[in-house]
């Protein structure tokens, strides 16, 4: 028996990197799958793949009413939503506070919380009445970042860490009728974009990382490939491997947390920056 056979299951950003790896396991593992994605292009490419068996809704995490299509959708073609997994990414390309543009503070602070933060929050919204109904569960993506500095500059580092917030809150709030847990991953070099508000909207994570399988810093010594995560997805879906867990992150992350710190510091580069400029 699959693990999560008959299983309605709704993914965020399911159309590419994380996502479609995530897609495409819980569908080897007997779910029914729906996809929230505001890539229009990436769910027609999905379609083309995998045909019918997906259904797909185009629409943007930061909007209630998307998020409630979507789980509409889900629910009248696969009869009910057991799982939500709110997964839709941004990054910062680990820019730090100081050289964060005066002018585009406020923008880019809008737009990476709206999709990390307020589209999780949207989305667990949406897909309660359901959930509760199938006494079902939230999985939210969460990163390395959500327990150590580095992973990202403050805006990423800061809405991730809001997450875990988000996922012992609603855990709280919805038990003992919706488990709500997190998956923490290390290193993706997936497609995942930028902030707009940043210019980095054109630019890919995977351009940046080194690619799977490469050597890498953290214990497990290499950089996981894209699909590697989604088990750890599967488990805290699956209503009976995970009926005791709730309120709980898995930190996918190579071992980051047990490797020890590189430097004491983040920021010894500032005085040379800063000490001769006039105020």
């Amino acid at each position: 028996m699959k693990w999560l056979d008959g299983q309605s299951t709704l993914i965020t950003g399911g159309a590419s990197g994380l996502g479609l790896a995530i897609v495409e396991r819980f569908l080897a593992e007997g779910a029914h799958v729906t996809v929230l994605d505001r890539n229009a292009e990436g769910l027609e490419r999905l379609t083309a793949r995998m045909g019918t068996v997906v259904e797909t809704v185009t629409g943007d995490v930061r909007s209630l009413t998307d998020n409630r299509r979507a789980v509409d959708a889900a629910v009248a073609r696969f009869g009910k939503l057991d799982t939500l997994v709110a997964n839709a990414g941004i990054w910062d390309f680990n820019v730090p506070l100081v050289d964060l543009p005066d002018d585009r503070i406020d923008e880019a602070f809008d737009e990476i919380f709206g999709i990390l933060v307020k589209g999780y929050l949207l989305g667990a919204k949406a897909a309660i009445p359901a959930l509760v109904r199938a006494r079902g569960s939230m999985v939210f993506t969460l990163s390395n970042a959500a327990f150590y500095p580095g992973g990202g500059g403050p805006l990423y580092t800061a809405a991730k860490h809001a997450g875990v917030g988000l996922v012992r809150e609603l855990a709280y709030e919805l038990a003992p009728h919706v488990r709500v847990n997190g998956v923490a991953p290390g290193l993706i070099p997936s497609d995942m974009r930028g902030a707009r508000a940043l210019g980095q909207d054109q630019r890919s994570v995977a351009a940046t990382f080194p690619a799977p399988g490469s050597p890498f810093s953290a214990p497990l010594a290499r950089v996981p490939h894209t699909d590697e995560y989604a088990s750890s997805y599967v488990l805290l879906a699956s209503a009976k491997d995970a009926a005791t867990i709730t309120g709980v992150v898995i930190n996918a992350d190579s071992g980051l947390g047990v490797r020890g710190l590189r430097g004491p510091r983040g920021g010894d580069e500032l005085s040379t920056r800063f000490d001769e400029e006039s105020p």
